[in-house]
């Protein structure tokens, strides 16, 4: 019997969706499909918008709205009251990029973000990676540890400021352990305030790192741990093979919340030091000269130009980093991952 009885001819199709017949006649390609309207694409924008739409006021009732004010009575010489009518343009902004005081802030301020990631993330992770085994008196040391989080600034700050001072707790206890010569200026020697300024923040804000890595080791298989060590690694090779690459986003994360928090800083330094000892005594920060020039100075529109440059910094580097540090961690969570 023939194909040619009964039988059609074969038709074979390729994977790119064209066909062929048995007998070498190419058939014509099939059409494209229509793309099909996304069936709940209108639901789903309404419920979007219903959820997201509340927030998105609130961001720009209370963060753009106040921006953009802020920037508009920085073009004014402003005492604060009455409608602003002396205008003076980008002086407020030049007189700060001029200004040798919002240098050394500027720095200040750097410093603080450099050595705050430093000092507190690998002190932090250590602390987890500790916490995180099984050892007694577990539970009361993450307690300890996360109390000074909790604290208020001004009480942290007021009661380092008394111990620290030239008669203080602290250099009383130095000269009583036989360390006398230690005993220093701690809070008004420019060489060693920004230090004293980095062992408090250090003090007071480890605990919420350490926390936040504790969370992120509790996301992690076990059984990989198990595995590498069927394999022969030791504890500390499977730390820095496993564990330090499966905490990465949880460090990039606590690395931006700790940047622009130090860029921010203003309530420890300003309880410490006070509205005019922290620019001699080297810990002045970017929000300490904006209220000691815009407030304090009666001049509000210089405070606001002031708040504007600080918004302007946070913004770029925040924007930097979101774009080449915090995007890989993002990409596939927050939006759908590219095919």
């Amino acid at each position: 019997m023939s194909d040619s009885q009964g039988v059609g001819p074969l038709v074979i199709s390729s994977p790119e969706g064209r066909s062929a017949t048995g007998g070498g006649a190419v058939a014509a390609p099939s059409p494209a499909p229509r793309p099909r309207r996304r069936r709940g694409s209108w639901r789903q924008r309404l419920e979007i918008g219903l959820l997201s739409g509340p927030a998105i006021l609130v961001f720009l009732a209370f963060v753009i709205f106040p921006v953009v004010m802020a920037a508009y009575y920085g073009f004014f010489k402003w005492k604060g009251f009455g409608p602003p009518t002396d205008f003076v343009g980008l002086d407020n902004y030049v007189a700060i990029l001029k200004d040798p005081t919002f240098h050394d802030a500027l720095r200040h301020n750097g410093f603080i973000v450099v050595m705050s990631l430093v000092l507190q993330g690998p002190a932090a992770v250590i602390l987890a990676l500790l916490l995180n085994r099984k050892i007694r008196g577990r539970s009361l040391i993450r307690v300890l540890i996360f109390v000074p989080y909790v604290i208020s600034e001004v009480i942290v700050g007021t009661g380092w400021s008394l111990m620290l001072q030239t008669t203080g707790a602290v250099n009383d206890l130095l000269e009583k352990i036989g360390l006398g010569g230690w005993a220093v200026d701690w809070l008004s020697d420019p060489k060693i305030a920004i230090w004293s300024l980095m062992l408090i923040i250090t003090w007071k804000y480890i605990g919420f790192a350490v926390i936040l890595f504790l969370a992120g080791l509790q996301s992690i298989p076990e059984e990989l741990h198990e595995a590498a060590a069927i394999d022969g690694a030791s504890y500390w090779q499977a730390q820095r093979a496993i564990t330090l690459p499966l905490l990465g986003p949880t460090i990039r994360i606590w690395a931006f919340l700790s940047i622009i928090g130090s860029l921010q800083l203003f309530d420890l330094v300003y309880i410490i030091w006070g509205q005019y000892v922290s620019a001699t005594a080297g810990t002045s920060t970017m929000a300490t000269y904006m209220v000691s020039n815009g407030r304090l100075a009666g001049n509000y529109g210089f405070g606001n130009a002031v708040a504007v440059v600080l918004f302007l910094i946070s913004l770029v580097i925040a924007l930097t980093y979101q774009r080449f540090v915090l995007r890989r961690d993002t990409e596939g969570a927050l939006t759908e991952r590219k095919k």
